[in-house]
């Protein structure tokens, strides 16, 4: 075990202790703090990338128990990929909300900012099925503050509706936990994919339940149909380094249903053996399906992006339900795009929004913006990328994710889902920048904003990683499929985690 394994749940964890005790010292002196902490945890997260390229499995038992009786955190290579996007998307976001004053408009944005990166991070890294509870917890409990950071009545209503169902999610969660653990006996991941093996005939039926309980509970958190209207309207009335940040969040719950329903419900399940798989699929198709009409149907350009968001979620819930290795590489592959994409794409938003003054991003004639080819252009490759054209890393994605579905019994209907959408997405893309950049007028008097530059850089830096993807697509493939072959072999995962002995415990 390395001594780096635990830092990236540490770092944010007393970067918020000391974001609080910093207050005192001004604005200033926060930012500098979170600035230099969320570029360490940067370097952090590439080490620990590093060390789980090994193929070990980095174990920390806290407390020094042996699993299941303690904490555990596990770093493999998912857990690292997972913990490297969300610090350099972090770091992104950051800068845009301290280049933009946004930070300024409420209290504590850099205390809640490192406590939601611990909540993440823990998230990707806890061994057991209560820590992610607690784990989701800490990083709901922030997002709730920055959501509602600097106020406003849309704002204010999203996050109320973001808040109640979250709590709905948080309370099936424990029922469900429950559940699990009045049969199994253990809420370990890798105790939990033993003991579901000697589950009796008489209780599979109420474990097939509490799966399904538990999708429910990770289908909110990734915006699953019917359980996706929180998103729309939260991601789009909070700021806009709030909802780049946020690019991450539904990403948790997908990662959720890999780790956790993955190990514990995988081929060696017997009869419970993927019992959460079609519904995935099925799922993920309806919800891509109308995220299509959403973006369609979208009249302001912040709503479009929260669908276009929604959209890849549901794309990578169809990687998931096809449920091979090759799609579950592809999956990653396109969990990387379309992440930084999409946070690139809601700070685009943010900068068309300001410079078009008081026509915000509603889809109506305005007062053109500072350096329109810039951003348009900047905003067309953006929409490229994230609509799955060619010859961006989207398409790429998509590609693949076609390519694994070839021999699934369900290939036509996904073959179709994803095209119609794609094609009703690119549309509706279109219709918006042609609306955004060539429906001007000039009003005299009227000024434009100027671009600023400083916090334009966030964007730009996002948006080079979708050419890059394409550039270095070969060794990046080679790393996802390298992940998803680690996931696939569940049984190292368990002995790993089961075998880890104490520190100082030389009997085995």
């Amino acid at each position: 075990m390395s001594p780096f394994t635990i830092l990236p749940v540490l770092l944010p964890l007393i970067g918020g202790i000391l974001m609080l005790m910093a207050r005192p010292a001004g604005i200033d002196t926060q930012r500098i703090l979170s600035l230099i902490l969320t570029s360490l945890l940067v370097g952090v997260s590439l080490v620990s990338f590093q060390l789980a390229n090994s193929d070990i499995y980095q174990v920390v038992l806290l407390g020094n128990w042996q699993a299941p009786f303690g904490i555990v955190i596990v770093l493999d290579r998912l857990s690292a990929l997972m913990l490297l996007l969300t610090s350099l998307l972090a770091l992104g976001a950051l800068w845009y909300a301290i280049r933009t004053d946004t930070d300024k408009h409420g209290q504590h944005f850099h205390v809640l900012f490192q406590l939601q990166l611990f909540g993440l991070n823990g998230a990707f890294m806890t061994g057991d099925v209560f820590n992610l509870f607690v784990f989701f917890e800490v990083l709901l409990i922030a997002s709730y503050g920055l959501l509602l950071h600097g106020g406003g009545r849309l704002r204010t209503r999203a996050g109320l509706h973001y808040v109640v169902i979250n709590l709905v999610g948080s309370t099936l969660f424990l029922f469900a936990v429950g559940t699990l653990y009045g049969i199994l006996g253990t809420l370990n991941i890798a105790d939990m994919a033993v003991a579901v093996r000697n589950v009796s005939e008489a209780d599979q039926g109420i474990v097939a339940t509490a799966a399904v309980l538990l999708l429910v509970v990770f289908g909110i958190k990734a915006a699953m149909f019917p359980l996706y209207l929180w998103l729309p309207g939260a991601y789009a009335y909070t700021s806009a380094p709030v909802a780049a940040l946020f690019a991450i969040m539904t990403k948790v719950g997908l990662y959720a249903i890999i780790r956790v329903h993955g190990t514990i419900f995988g081929e060696a399940a017997g009869d419970l053996a993927f019992v959460h798989i079609e519904w995935v699929l099925l799922l993920g198709l309806i919800t891509l399906a109308l995220a299509a009409l959403g973006v369609l149907a979208a009249r302001a350009l912040r709503r479009q992006v929260a669908y276009l968001i929604l959209a890849s979620v549901a794309t990578l819930m169809i990687a998931i339900g096809i449920n091979n290795e090759a799609a579950l590489a592809a999956s990653l592959y396109y969990l990387i795009h379309s992440t930084m994409i999409g946070a690139a794409m809601f700070l685009i938003a943010d900068v068309i929004m300001k410079g078009r003054g008081i026509y915000s991003d509603s889809f109506t004639k305005a007062i053109p913006i500072d350096r329109p080819i810039v951003v348009g252009s900047v905003f067309m490759l953006l929409g490229i990328a994230l609509t799955g054209m060619p010859p961006l890393s989207g398409f790429f994605g998509k590609v693949m994710i076609l390519h694994s579905a070839l021999n699934h019994p369900w290939f036509a209907a996904i073959l179709s889902v994803v095209l119609i959408a794609g094609l009703l997405m690119i549309i509706a893309v279109v219709r918006s920048g042609s609306l955004l950049f060539y429906s001007v007028q000039k009003e005299e008097g009227q000024k434009t904003s100027p671009l600023n530059k400083s916090a334009f850089v966030a964007v730009f830096l996002l948006m080079l990683v979708s050419p890059l993807m394409v550039l270095f697509a070969k060794p990046l493939t080679d790393i996802t499929s390298q992940i998803a072959g680690q996931l696939f072999n569940g049984q190292a995962y368990i002995d790993a985690v089961l075998s880890t002995v104490p520190y100082g415990d030389n009997s085995k």
